[in-house]
């Protein structure tokens, strides 16, 4: 599926676009956003691939990934990231992550991105399963999660290796047939 382009009442899901890499540094260079997430704080060349790679990635048939611009309707501007990824070894199933810039926290963005990817993987791509990761300490993320629908399945012990520490992985998902009755807000 290609362009993908879906909306909530305050934020627009969008293909990735070469300009969006400064964006898109000021969440993936921030180390206070990167905290919780799998990786350290990317250069300014890492997110430029990054973003290169997404946009490749849009264009293969068929397509396995989704890099996406979280953007917020009124400003345009670039406020978080969004991904799917299918695995040919998960039928019909794939995983997501999100990543929103430390500034536009607590206003509910993560909830309404959440949504917006499981619009698409849902109601689109028509899939099966959707799951994804969160650090353990990583309570917002985990609040959000619960709010979409998604149920905590369990840890990932020594899942993510980061600044030289083995990190567990708490796992949450989300099946077809619970999201078509999850509340919205």
């Amino acid at each position: 599926m290609y362009p993908v382009n879906r909306g909530s009442a305050r934020l627009i899901l969008r293909e990735c676009q070469i300009g969006d890499v400064e964006a898109v540094y000021a969440i993936y260079g921030d180390a206070e956003v990167t905290r919780h997430l799998s990786f350290e704080p990317r250069s300014k060349d890492d997110v430029d691939a990054i973003v290169t790679r997404g946009i490749a990635a849009a264009t293969v048939t068929p397509r396995s990934e989704y890099a996406l611009a979280v953007v917020e309707r009124d400003s345009n501007a670039l406020v978080g990231v969004g991904r799917l990824a299918l695995d040919p070894h998960q039928q019909s199933a794939c995983t997501f992550g999100f990543a929103l810039r430390a500034d536009v926290w607590g206003k509910g963005f993560g909830r309404e991105t959440v949504d917006l990817l499981l619009g698409l993987a849902f109601e689109e791509l028509a899939l099966h399963r959707v799951w994804g990761a969160r650090s353990p300490l990583n309570s917002a993320s985990a609040s959000t999660m619960a709010a979409a629908g998604m149920v905590e399945e369990g840890t990932i012990r020594g899942h993510i290796q980061k600044s030289g520490v083995w990190r567990d992985s708490v796992v949450h998902a989300i099946l077809d047939h619970e999201w078509v009755g999850a509340p919205r807000p």
